[in-house]
Parts: structure tokens; sequence; C-alpha cells
């Protein structure tokens, strides 16, 4: 049988870990018992209550509990990167431990997975959270959408399911200062949804800030889209254009008398070719860093769905 591996990513989330173990053994360990071995990898990103005795407890009650405590808060992707380092299952699935979404979700997920898909995305069609949430929410979507991955679902989503392949690609980009779900999307294996509505939360406070919210956004866009600096480009050319244009309307308003203070159109005319070529120059040496930052982040320039089984034979 093969083994699922379930990574649970724990950050103040003592009052949860109890409901979520007796949830995810009803719905979905115990009908699985047939079919999958299972283990729980659950990474405790640095809380400073009592989640890590909780596991502990939990470790005891279920050989095929594994804890992890790391030594600092690292925030969620990279608990959740600790936990495919060191899961053993054939496949992986992310799982929040705050209960907000069904567990049963993974029972689907696995449907798809047994028609030869890679990666499964549960995308979020409907949220019972406050308007704030779903507004930042939709609109890291769309940005990431429109500047950054075109295969990013509309509606987002937090958690997924991949195989042992996608994993290990994972864990060879070895990436700081990323988003790991749009790892997921960017390495392009075949790819199915499921649908799910994220439920309120019922037990704890979020530890999901603004700060973190907004950390995320950067680390999306700057790690996966060149946008932010070919814009500095564009703006750079089309600086040039309009200062090109302004300048031949200032040197005709000088020949008809029109403007009459003595120096005033050289001086606006050097301004504007000023301004445009330091946009221009920027945007320059823009494209150079990012390309710089593209050859040092170490992510495989070519990744392979399918090999022969010789070529499989060689690499182990």
């Amino acid at each position: 049988m093969k083994k699922i591996s379930i990574i649970v990513p724990v950050y103040y989330n003592e009052d949860n870990l109890l409901p979520l173990y007796a949830d995810l053994k009803e719905k979905v360990l115990d009908p699985l018992q047939h079919r999958y071995h299972y283990e729980i990898v659950m990474v405790d990103d640095g809380s400073k209550d009592r989640s890590f005795e909780v596991m502990n407890n939990l470790s005891s009650i279920d050989e095929h509990i594994k804890i992890y405590k790391l030594s600092r808060n690292f925030g969620e992707h990279s608990a959740l990167l600790a936990g495919l380092n060191v899961c053993t299952g054939d496949l992986a699935v992310r799982k929040a431990a705050d209960l907000q979404e069904p567990s049963e979700m993974i029972l689907d997920m696995l449907k798809e997975y047994e028609k030869g898909n890679s990666v499964i995305l549960a995308v979020r069609e409907g949220r019972e959270e406050s308007e704030g949430q779903k507004f930042f929410s939709n609109l890291y979507a769309y940005l990431m959408r429109k500047f950054a991955l075109s295969n990013m679902p509309k509606g987002g989503f937090d958690s997924f399911m991949i195989d042992r392949q996608v994993i290990d690609t994972l864990i060879q980009m070895n990436e700081k200062n990323t988003s790991l779900m749009a790892q997921v999307l960017w390495c392009g294996f075949p790819t199915s949804k499921i649908g799910y509505v994220r439920k309120k939360r019922e037990i704890g406070t979020s530890k999901w800030t603004l700060s973190k919210k907004i950390k995320l956004v950067l680390d999306s866009l700057l790690g996966f889209s060149y946008f932010p600096i070919r814009c500095i480009l564009m703006i750079g050319a089309a600086s040039f254009v309009i200062s090109f244009i302004w300048s031949i309307v200032l040197i005709v308003q000088r020949l008809m008398n029109i403007i009459t203070v003595e120096g005033y159109t050289t001086i606006i005319i050097l301004i504007l070719f000023a301004f445009s070529i330091i946009m221009g120059s920027l945007g320059i040496l823009g494209e150079y860093i990012w390309r710089m930052f593209d050859a040092t982040r170490n992510r495989p320039p070519f990744i392979f769905d399918h090999r022969t089984k010789e070529e499989m034979t060689k690499s182990k």
C-alpha cells in the first residue's frame, strides 16, 4: 500500500490539535486504513504556548504522528517545507491546524490523485470569514494570476496534495523568501482542483497578521514575476516619448514667442530628458539584477515529468 503524509504546520494551536486529530481520525484515517498507510507530520513553527506539549501527548497516543519543533518562528511556508523534507510518504497533503478546512476534502483530493494527477489544489469556492479577509485573498490571487502565474486559481488556494516527484522537486529548489504555493504552480506538473468552503475559525485567534500578508505578496511577486522591474523600464520609455513630444511643443512655443522667460525652455527640456534617462537606466540595471537573482535561486532550468526506466535507475 502507498503511504500518505499529512503535514500540519502548527503555530499557537494548542486548543486545536486534539479536535484536529479526532476529526482526521474519524473522517480520513479510519476510512483509508485498508488502502493507505499514513503518517501525520506536525511541525511547531516556534509557538510559545503549549502546542508542542500537546503534540507530544498526541505522538504518545499514535505512533504514526511525528513531531518537530523549529528553533523560532520561520513562517508557515518554511514549516511546511520542513515537513516535506522529513516526510516519507508517496504523497503529501498540507492540512491547516485551525480546523477551517474540512478534513474530508483529503478524500476528494485522493480521488483526483488516483486519476493520475501529480498536484491537486484545494480551491476556495467561498469563505465564512470577514470581508477584509476575503478582499485580501481575492486581491492576492488576482495579482498573482495577472502578473506572475497565470495558472493561479481564481479563488486562491491554501492546501494541496502532491506526489513524491513534486515533493523532491520542491526540496531541490531550496529557496528562501518565496511562496511554496507559487512554487507548486510553477513546477507545471499535471494538476487537478477540488472546491471547498473555508469555515469560520471557532477556536483560537489567527496569527496571520497584516505584515505577514504583505510579505507573502512581496515574496510571491518578486520571486515569480519580473513585472515590477519591467515596469520601471516601461516608465522610462514612456517618459522619454512624452519628454520628446513636450520638448517639441516647448521649442515651437519659444519660436512663436509664447514663452518669453529666458532659459525656461532649456531647463524644462533638460529636466524631462534627465528624468527619462534615469528611469530608463534604472530599468536596464533592474533587468540585469533580475537575471542575477534568477541565477542565484538555484531553481532548476527544467523538470522531467517522465523518464525512461534506464535513466531513473542511473540517477539512483
